[in-house]
């Protein structure tokens, strides 16, 4: 979930030079700070290309570097912008220009040199493609239209009545969230794999930006409803970066949480004021900036600097103030090398609400790759929580 390039420093100081500096300042602020709430809340319509591909040889892949690229575990490839997909497992070189790896699959088109997108996804297209079992499509009736989703049911037998509502991050796809099937297939659970306004193939929002969960929260809803009208007895939300934050919203909001047995959070937001002082600090941006982007999201007079027809109170997604609310069990998984979504606050959650956080903790998985970097401990450790519940 990568936040686009904050401001430029001339437009931090935009305004100055004419007229009274202490007005143009105060202008310069309220532009760049409703410039950086514009980037953080417009989705994006498309990833661009990250990695390049030097060479492919029978069963190796020779990659430029990237912090991406030389992290253990295995990864997908999108080709020939996202028409084409491969796999890619082990690290065989490493030398000070390139890293080869084992290439252990092509789902579709042909890996050859030149700009590729690296990705968590591994499976790349709906189960029943990319997976091999079966899938039911479904469509989920939200407030702005149907919202398409895939149902994957338990393994033959094993059926416990508990559902999972799979929830990809900001800017991502439905496909995010498969790798949690398998695990969930083998517990008994039915896997429901949503989608939420301003996706590729959903309804946009009435303004057509994202609002860090509060008002995406109602059509992950929709499909919460959508699963208890198909028999689900119990619930368990599964969240991925903005997904968990939209997850948290769900079970604050919804008139079925009762029904919630419990939430998944992998590289989750738990606090997006945190995120974006992170952003601001990668950046080297001024830290108050941060606070007149906050303001301006929930002041109604300036949604049309901002871009949004409602105000959108960042405090309500801070859930490290908020956690007396929670009373759920909680798997919190996070990583220290998440340079997207700080660990900080997932870790802070752990720590003042130990009677209901179980937190696992990676080192080196990069966002939303706890399960890419060692996919047997994710299995497991998700599969045991299911089992406590």
């Amino acid at each position: 979930m990568p936040l686009p390039k904050l401001v430029s420093r001339p437009l931090l100081v935009a305004g100055v030079a004419g007229g009274s500096a202490l007005v143009g300042a105060a202008g310069g602020s309220l532009a760049a700070g409703a410039y950086f709430a514009r980037k953080v809340l417009t989705p994006d319509e498309e990833q661009p290309d990250d990695v390049v591909v030097l060479a492919c040889r029978g069963r190796e892949v020779t990659l430029g570097l990237t912090p991406e690229t030389i992290v253990p575990g295995r990864y997908g490839l999108w080709l020939d912008g996202g028409a084409g997909h491969a796999r890619l497992g082990q690290i065989l070189r490493l030398d000070g220009g390139s890293v080869t790896r084992e290439l252990l699959g092509v789902d579709r088109g042909r890996v050859r040199p030149g700009p590729a997108r690296w990705d968590q996804y591994w499976y790349w297209d709906r189960p029943r493609m990319s997976m091999g079992i079966p899938d039911e499509d479904a469509m989920i009736l939200t407030e702005l239209g149907p919202v398409p989703a895939w149902i994957v049911r338990p393994e033959s037998g094993r059926a416990t009545g508990t559902w999972a509502v799979l929830v990809h991050g900001r800017g991502a796809r439905k496909e995010e969230t498969l790798r949690a099937v398998p695990v969930l297939r083998r517990q008994g659970v039915t896997s429901l794999v949503v989608g939420y306004r301003n996706d590729r193939d959903a309804p946009r929002g009435p303004d057509g930006r994202y609002t860090l969960g509060l008002s995406e929260w109602r059509d992950v809803d929709a499909a919460l409803r959508h699963a208890v009208r198909r028999g689900a007895r119990r619930v368990v939300l599964f969240g991925w970066s903005m997904g968990g934050a939209i997850a948290l919203q769900v079970l604050d909001n919804s008139a079925l949480a009762d029904r919630i047995a419990g939430v998944v959070l992998d590289s989750a937001v738990v606090d997006w004021a945190a995120v974006m002082r992170h952003h601001a600090h990668l950046q080297r941006v001024p830290g108050w900036l941060v606070g007149v982007t906050t303001a301006l999201m929930g002041m109604s007079r300036a949604g049309g600097l901002v871009g949004i027809r409602e105000p959108i109170d960042v405090g309500r997604t801070d859930w490290v103030r908020r956690s007396a609310e929670l009373d759920r069990p909680m798997l919190v998984m996070h990583s220290d090398g998440d340079d997207f979504v700080p660990i900080g606050p997932a870790a802070e959650l752990a720590r003042r609400r130990p009677d209901i956080v179980r937190f696992e903790r990676w080192e080196i998985a990069r966002h939303c790759r706890e399960w890419n970097y060692d996919p047997e401990r994710w299995e497991r450790v998700v599969g045991e929580f299911l089992s406590e519940l």
